[in-house]
């Protein structure tokens, strides 16, 4: 069942003996509650007395249209009721406006208008357009994504300036506002429904829509109460039933939620299906009672075969794997994406692929491809920082730092404020995965952006030392120097850093630059705040004091970084000191 209910004029379509209204009418009941299969039984047995009653026609189409037990077909089955209907009455402009919404739904935009502006001029009339042909044009539009729905407002709104006032004219008056201005049409939305509402209070698809409304703005108090009152004037208002099951599903309230289902099942006899079976599938799954959900998954693919909907392959993959059957796992996530929409996929759907790659001998390469796939959804931007993480932490755990490193690199574009923490993730991954040219790039991109925190300088400086032949046109000098610039500020804070940085220059000064008297100072600066280790310390400065003096060798400045190699340890007299110990940990982040 689609979580959206069309809704349909009566008043002005039937042409026809009260019998037929009454018929027709007990149809739109069905499509209003959410029952579209005992629709089409009513318009066919119409159809049948009558195969010329355009009306019957047209709305068996549009309950072909909310029928989504037709698996994959139901807009095929009506364009080919369309265009059977027009080829009897080439002059039906009911018809003309139901084969423009299968048009719109098959993103034929020019054609669809085209049909409706045809029907318009074929019914208007000096009063000017006919009511019923207005309104429904704008529930074609309302209906399919690709509608223009500012165009259905026009045509919604003229229609509400004639004739007789119904409530399904603002019914769809509310769907429109709120397709065409998201997020800010909720007044003009809430508006038309209340009108709806007044010109007949038990008109329950109005209290659903009201519901919905504020489920978007997640009040979800009135989006209780609304459903409440619409099955409250409805005892047999199935969708609001089937709305109230998902509502307690969502807030893992089982016992209510059941409750509910068995009420939606109950509502909509004779019409009970296979749909059935997979909800109790689902409600199974979400009590983490993969046993249940299995059974009842499964008997719906042997039941309806390949007729079978994506979604259903989709919670028995998902079950499967948590059961710890991977092989059955993946056989379903196969059949998902074989017989998927691509409309219909969500992020979920990647994720666990990935995950039964991984367990079913997926290379890293498959399995962060699939990761991938997933962030090229059109979906919200927290949606896909929050699915890339777990990407993340899936190379993370599984030591594919390499992968770690670019997943981390698109949540940085993805993310609209990166943390200094993000920055930090990614640094560590390049350097973890051997990518110490990456690792110092991100380190001074921090740097930049951070520049009150010694996490840039430190793993820039840790970069370039794992990298450092101590060469003179070395890339560690300037990074040690900005480390030891930075952490000098406060020696106790930044002990190890200062440490690290000192006891790196002053070996490069004495072994590389052969600059004694610099290579003293920062001799001097490690002692100053590690006099534990003055019995090592000092002995070396005594030996370089014996040294003879030379000219200085300028500092210098960075370059690109060389290729790597392993770092040489200093030596004064075959004393050797360590000048590029690396880190040992990661460092805490704040």
């Amino acid at each position: 069942m689609k979580k959206t209910t069309i809704a349909f004029l009566v008043t002005g379509l039937l042409f026809v003996t009260g019998l037929t209204a009454q018929t027709i009418q007990e149809g739109l009941n069905h499509l209003n509650s959410g029952r579209p299969k005992s629709a089409i039984i009513n318009f066919e047995k119409m159809i049948a007395v009558n195969p010329n009653n355009i009306e019957a026609i047209y709305w068996l189409g549009q309950a072909y249209l909310d029928n989504e037990e037709i698996a994959g077909a139901r807009i095929k089955a009506a364009r080919e009721l369309y265009e059977k209907g027009l080829q009897s009455s080439v002059n039906a402009p009911l018809l003309l406006v139901g084969m423009g919404h299968v048009e719109l739904l098959e993103h034929k935009t020019t054609d669809a208008r085209q049909r409706f502006e045809t029907a318009l001029t074929m019914t208007r009339t000096k009063k000017g357009d006919d009511q019923n042909i207005l309104v429904a044009v704008g529930r074609a539009n309302v209906d399919a994504k690709s509608g223009d729905f500012n165009y259905a407002i026009e045509k919604l709104k003229a229609a509400a300036d004639k004739g007789e006032k119904s409530p399904e004219i603002f019914l769809q008056l509310g769907n429109a506002y709120r397709k065409a201005n998201p997020g800010q049409g909720g007044g003009d939305a809430f508006e038309n429904y209340k009108k709806a509402l007044s010109l007949n209070p038990s008109f329950s698809i109005a209290n659903l829509r009201l519901a919905k409304l504020f489920e978007s703005q997640k009040n979800w108090e009135l989006v209780l109460q609304y459903l409440n009152e619409a099955v409250t004037k409805d005892p047999k208002f199935t969708a609001g039933y089937y709305e109230l099951f998902y509502y307690y599903f969502f807030r893992a309230k089982f016992p209510e939620a059941e409750e509910q289902l068995k009420k939606y099942i109950e509502s909509k006899l004779p019409e009970s299906d296979i749909q059935d079976d997979y909800l109790y599938a689902q409600l199974g799954w979400a009590r983490k009672d993969y046993e249940g959900a299995i059974a009842k998954g499964e008997h719906v693919v042997t039941t309806v075969g390949d007729k079978t909907k994506p979604k259903v392959y989709r919670l028995l993959a998902d079950a499967y794997y948590q059961k710890g059957d991977y092989q059955n796992a993946k056989k379903y996530s196969d059949l998902f994406f074989l017989k998927k929409n691509p409309e219909d996929v969500i992020l979920p759907d990647y994720e666990i692929k990935a995950l039964v790659q991984s367990k079913t001998g997926g290379t890293p390469e498959d399995i962060y491809n699939t990761y991938m796939a997933g962030v090229a959804l059109d979906t919200t931007a927290d949606a896909k920082v929050g699915y890339i993480k777990k990407g993340v932490a899936y190379f993370k755990e599984n030591k594919l730092r390499d992968k770690e490193a670019l997943m981390l690199q698109k949540l940085i574009e993805i993310k609209p404020k990166p943390t200094i923490n993000d920055y930090f993730d990614l640094t560590l991954a390049y350097y973890f995965s051997a990518n110490y040219g990456k690792s110092r790039e991100e380190a001074l991109r921090m740097v930049e952006k951070y520049p009150d925190q010694v996490y840039g300088y430190e793993w820039a400086y840790n970069s370039s030392i794992t990298v450092d032949t101590l060469k003179k046109d070395s890339i560690a000098v300037p990074d040690a120097l900005k480390l030891y610039g930075f952490s000098q500020k406060d020696t106790a804070k930044f002990r190890k850093q200062y440490i690290n940085s000192v006891r790196y220059l002053a070996a490069y000064y004495i072994n590389v630059a052969k600059d004694k008297d610099k290579s003293l100072e920062f001799f001097a600066k490690w002692l100053e705040v590690d006099s534990a280790n003055a019995p090592t310390i000092q002995p070396i400065i005594e030996q370089i004091k014996k040294m003879p003096s030379r000219p200085a060798a300028t500092t210098p400045s960075g370059n690109p970084v060389p290729v790597p190699g392993k770092s040489k340890s200093a030596s004064v007299k075959k004393t050797k000191i360590n000048t590029a110990p690396g880190p040992k940990t990661v460092v805490a982040r704040k």
